[in-house]
Formats: structure tokens, C-alpha cells, sequence
């Protein structure tokens, strides 16, 4: 009788270990006596004790921080960038097969390619085409990682840190580009004011008689003013 017991508290043991429940967002890749099997889910199955192994991958979107990198950019500028990556598991077996950690591999990938793609730019290129930077780091990463199964939606630059004496110089450039505008209206607002008395001189050179008229009604409007 206490074998029987024993046997059947050993049943309920290994059919507690063969079940597995994989939710919604992920997968189980199953593997049997070391051979890929697939991926299997959402829902409940039955594992064979021993022969079979199964490895959980999620599905949903993963972001994460790429820390400061020092770069160089084509002009001889140095910078610190850092960026954002998303990206989410569109393969479940390759993600676990092809690549040992996909979370890490994902992020040295990103990290290299920012500081490639960074190199290769100018600062002026850096500061005012960000969206184009943006959709090549993503273009890049997302080819790097397709072989893992990997689907790179976004990798978006967050800061562009340069030396406070940059910053200056910058600002002297823009403070130079400011005066330079004023100059520029006010130069076409006298050019505008000499082109109408040129045409006003004209005009009296063809009709003395309206400079005489011009000056009754000034003195009248003179006498107006003091009158009243």
C-alpha cells in the first residue's frame, strides 16, 4: 500500500513538472534531447520530464538606454551622444539558436553603430538633421539584428553634448548671423525709401506746378493746426 502511495505522489510530481503555461506575450521555444523543436504558445501543454527543455521569450517591445559614447565627428568635433533603442522578438527560436543573449547582442550592436554613424557626420549635420540620423541608426541596427529574430523599430539620439567652447563659438556665429539679417532689412528699407523719392523727384521734375501745390497745401494745413 505504501508503495502504491509513494508511486502515485511520484506521478503527480512529474505531471507537475511536465505542465507549462506560456501567457499571451510570449513563446516557449521547446527543445527535445537537445534538437529544436519550436515554439509553442500562448496557452497550457505537457513537457516530457528529462527528454524536453523549454526556453521563454517575450514577445513585447524592450527599450533600452544606450549610455554616453565619446565620438569624433568628420570635423574633428568631440561629442557625447547617447540614444534609445526599441525592439521586440519576431522570431522566438532564432532569438534563443542564433544568438546567446539578445537583449545584450541588440545593445552592442546599437552602440557601435552610434558611434560609426556619429563618426561619420559633421556637427552641423549632427544638430540639424536628427530625424535623418535617427532612421539610419535605425536602418543599421535593425539589418544587424535581423538574423536573431530581432525587429528594430526605433533608435532615437536623445542628446548631443558639446564642449562649452563650441557652445561659445556657436553662439557668437548665431549673434553675427542676427546682426547680419538687421543689416540686411534695413539696407532694403532705405533702398525702398531712396526708390520712392527718386520717383516723387520724377514726378515734380515733369509737373513744377505740383510742388507749388504741395507747399499752399502744407502752409494751409500749418494755419489749420494753429487755429485750432
Amino acid at each position: 500500500m505504501g508503495s502504491v502511495i509513494f508511486l502515485v505522489i511520484i506521478g503527480i510530481i512529474i505531471l507537475m513538472a511536465s505542465i507549462r503555461v506560456v501567457t499571451e506575450y510570449e513563446r516557449g521555444v521547446i527543445f527535445r534531447l537537445g534538437r529544436l523543436v519550436g515554439a509553442k504558445g500562448p496557452g497550457l501543454f505537457f513537457l516530457i520530464p528529462i527528454v524536453d527543455r523549454m526556453v521563454k521569450v517575450s514577445l513585447r517591445t524592450i527599450n533600452f538606454d544606450v549610455q554616453p559614447q565619446e565620438v569624433i565627428t568628420k570635423d574633428n568635433v568631440p561629442v557625447k551622444v547617447n540614444a534609445v533603442v526599441y525592439f521586440r522578438v519576431i522570431d522566438p527560436c532564432k532569438s534563443v539558436v542564433e544568438v546567446e543573449d539578445h537583449r545584450f547582442a541588440t545593445l552592442q550592436i546599437a552602440q557601435t553603430t552610434l558611434r560609426g554613424v556619429v563618426g561619420e557626420a559633421e556637427l552641423d549635420e549632427l544638430l540639424s538633421q536628427r530625424e535623418k540620423l535617427n532612421e539610419r541608426l535605425q536602418t543599421i541596427v535593425d539589418e544587424q539584428t535581423d538574423p536573431w529574430g530581432i525587429k528594430v523599430s526605433v533608435v532615437e539620439v536623445k542628446e548631443i553634448e558639446i564642449p562649452d567652447t563650441m557652445k561659445r563659438a556657436m553662439a557668437r556665429q548665431a549673434e553675427v548671423e542676427r546682426e547680419r539679417r538687421a543689416k540686411i532689412i534695413n539696407a532694403q528699407g532705405e533702398y525702398q525709401a531712396a526708390e520712392k523719392l527718386s520717383q516723387a523727384a520724377k514726378v515734380i521734375g515733369k509737373y513744377p506746378q505740383a510742388i507749388q501745390l504741395r507747399y499752399l497745401q502744407t502752409l494751409s494745413d500749418i494755419a489749420t493746426e494753429q487755429n485750432s
